[in-house]
């Protein structure tokens, strides 16, 4: 018996192997991010902040001076579909209303 070869015949019996599942990674974030002018009103920014990013009156002011007196912050993080959508929202609505405030975004 011990000089019988071996046969690869087993079809499928023998040791069973459990498929491992594939690591899924989370998708890369991106910061939205507002940047300051001298020509775009407060007010203005603050309704960009509570219609755009869901803010209420007290975070969208608190954002709205951290950008001007800082030169920009960040008004959320997104996935990158999502950050795209918001950034071409806002500055469709600031063209619409003829200010120069603009949107963009960063990988977070």
């Amino acid at each position: 018996m011990a000089n019988e070869p071996h046969h690869d015949d087993d079809h499928g019996h023998g040791v069973a192997v459990e498929t491992a599942k594939p690591k899924l990674a989370p998708p890369p974030l991106y910061s939205v991010l507002l940047l300051n002018d001298d020509y775009t009103p407060m007010d203005f920014v603050v309704e960009v902040l509570t219609r755009f990013f869901g803010m209420n009156l007290e975070s969208a002011t608190q954002v709205m001076l951290h950008v001007h007196t800082r030169g920009r912050g960040v008004c959320g993080v997104y996935t990158r579909e999502i950050a795209e959508a918001k950034v071409a929202q806002v500055n469709d609505f600031s063209r619409q209303h003829q200010h120069p405030l603009l949107c963009t975004m960063e990988q977070a």
